[in-house]
């Protein structure tokens, strides 16, 4: 059993594949190529927003949007400390400072209750991420950011390509969003990759400047950029994948009320969704108290686990100078509980019913059975 099925996947989608990459070489404009145009509009038009930006990585994605912002050192952008690096690592390379605010205990996203305490006057930009395929309380956020002099929110999208909140897609949630088609990702290529979605005009011309080395034209440079361009070969790539995505979604969904279901029904728990948020369950999660135990039984048992992720943002050693030191208690109480499950749109139900089964027979390790089937609110 594979932790990510891409095998599969490849195979369904081969002779598109084969036809995408043989087109590239043929006209070799491996570099802003006809295939980068082609995926920027059909990308745009699935989310809904006015522009869509291809660049080189989610992380480059990040970063070009805080660039186009103007942030700056001494700025301040509000975020969650659980998360990939990448979320800070891009605040602090601006000089910026990022400001940590706790996660719900039950869905890992960022806690939109404690935000606004959070702002100050150098507060410049919101950046939630979409954790685990499930967007944050975006809504509440935007408020949030409108009742404070229309911060602009950023979300950090780069797990929930394709998900939807409230009938509108992720990546067009906000002041900008950006994704990462890392090939892990639920629309990922064979190597890096990632877009920027805005409706606004002068946001999307910033970014679009900012990933050719701040060019406006040839070797005319209006601004301070970097090399961020997503390659042809890779926006060929997920071109390939686009037809077989939605249908991916759709077994995403189905792959994890199905996980959802047979975890409730075994009394394990897990990584709640929200009724009125759809995840593309990028990860499937759930919580253990034994992690190192647990992943030890399922390991010999063949089936492979992942932890994302293992210890909070503000408490990893490069950026505990650099952000608020203030008490995350969920985020470091998740770090050490959470565990990622195998998942992917082609996972069967025989290995679903597997991985189960496996979490069931260590269900020892946890806690008693009526202990295990006690609610987050009440064990929290």
């Amino acid at each position: 059993m594979d932790f990510i099925d891409l095998k599969t996947q490849q195979a369904a989608i081969k002779p598109e594949l084969d036809r995408r990459i043989a087109s590239v070489l043929a006209h070799g404009h491996y570099i802003l190529g006809p295939e980068v145009n082609e995926l920027e509009e059909r990308l745009q038009k699935y989310t809904g927003a006015k522009h869509c930006i291809t660049v080189s990585s989610g992380t480059d994605a990040l970063l070009i949007s805080l660039m186009a912002l103007g942030i700056k050192p001494g700025d301040e952008v509000i975020t969650t400390p659980f998360t990939f690096v990448a979320t800070a690592e891009v605040i602090v390379l601006l000089g910026a400072r990022p400001v940590f605010v706790d996660i719900e205990a039950d869905t890992c996203n960022i806690d939109a209750t404690k935000i606004e305490k959070a702002i100050t006057s150098k507060t410049k930009a919101i950046m939630p991420v979409s954790l685990y395929g499930q967007p944050a309380d975006m809504d509440e956020i935007n408020a949030i950011a409108a009742r404070h002099g229309n911060i602009p929110v950023i979300e950090d999208a780069c797990q929930s390509f394709g998900a939807i909140y409230k009938n509108r897609k992720s990546c067009n949630l906000s002041s900008i969003g950006c994704t990462s088609f890392f090939p892990s990702k639920p629309l990922g290529c064979y190597g890096d990759g990632g877009a920027i979605f805005t409706s606004d005009d002068a946001t999307a011309q910033a970014c679009r400047e900012i990933r050719v080395h701040g060019q406006s034209k040839r070797y005319v440079h209006t601004r301070i950029g970097v090399g961020g361009r997503m390659d042809t070969l890779q926006c060929a790539i997920v071109l390939a994948k686009l037809d077989r995505f939605e249908w991916e979604v759709e077994q995403r969904s189905a792959i994890g009320q199905r996980y959802n279901n047979l975890m409730d029904e075994a009394g394990i728990r897990r990584v709640q969704q929200r009724c009125d948020r759809a995840s593309v369950y990028a990860q499937y999660t759930v919580l253990v108290e034994n992690r190192a135990a647990v992943i030890d039984k399922l390991n010999g048992a063949g089936i492979p686990t992942a932890v994302h992720y293992p210890l909070p943002l503000n408490e990893q050693p490069a950026y505990k100078n650099s952000g608020n030191q203030d008490e995350t208690y969920f985020a470091h109480k998740r770090a050490g509980m959470v565990l990622s499950l195998p998942m992917s749109p082609d996972l069967s139900q025989k290995d679903q019913e597997r991985v189960c089964s496996a979490l069931k027979d260590v269900a020892v390790i946890e806690s008693n059975a009526a202990t295990s089937l006690l609610t987050l609110t009440e064990l929290e």
